[in-house]
């Protein structure tokens, strides 16, 4: 017997874009701006204002003890403390996905910090993870890329890939 299939495609992978910190908020904002389809996306960051100002449907302010809100002040461990005291919160919100893009500017303290952290529970669940981040400017304090590219090196190991786009190659 011939069946006859519908031609509108209906995909049935549950794919997850999450933009940690504030460049990762721009990143998600930018992506639903353009109205990507077919994508969840959440918002992660540590600062409660900042996140407010995500448009993602799903905010989690992560490390809400640790930081009460106010950010990570550029210090990745702080980010990485965030992320870890939210683990749970993280989890739950990736569950049933096929697919992770963890999203974030590298060199900060929640994007540095915690998006290794977010990555490692997805990957640990058993999702296809993907990161995509920047690399400070090249005329951004030193601290900025000693911090990126150790966050880098710690988002390598949780990810199955990492694009890293330097924001200087986005002025060209």
């Amino acid at each position: 017997m011939l069946e006859i299939m519908s031609t509108e495609a209906e995909s049935s992978a549950k794919i997850i874009v999450i933009g940690v910190g504030g460049a990762g908020n721009n990143a998600v904002n930018r992506m639903i701006d353009e109205n990507i389809g077919g994508v969840e996306f959440i918002g992660v960051n540590t600062d409660k204002q900042a996140l407010v100002l995500c448009k993602a449907p799903t905010l989690i302010q992560i490390g809400e003890k640790l930081t009460k809100g106010l950010g990570a002040g550029a210090k990745p461990e702080i980010g990485q403390k965030a992320a870890e005291e939210s683990a749970e919160e993280l989890a739950a919100a990736m569950e049933g996905a096929d697919m992770v893009f963890v999203t974030c500017g590298m060199g900060g303290g929640t994007g540095t910090g915690a998006a290794p952290i977010v990555a490692k529970l997805a990957k640990d669940m058993g999702i296809l993870t993907v990161g995509v981040v920047t690399k400070p400017f090249k005329f951004e304090a030193k601290t900025r890329m000693v911090n990126a590219i150790t966050g880098i090196d710690n988002l390598r190991e949780s990810v199955d890939t990492l694009i890293v786009i330097p924001n200087d190659k986005l002025l060209e």
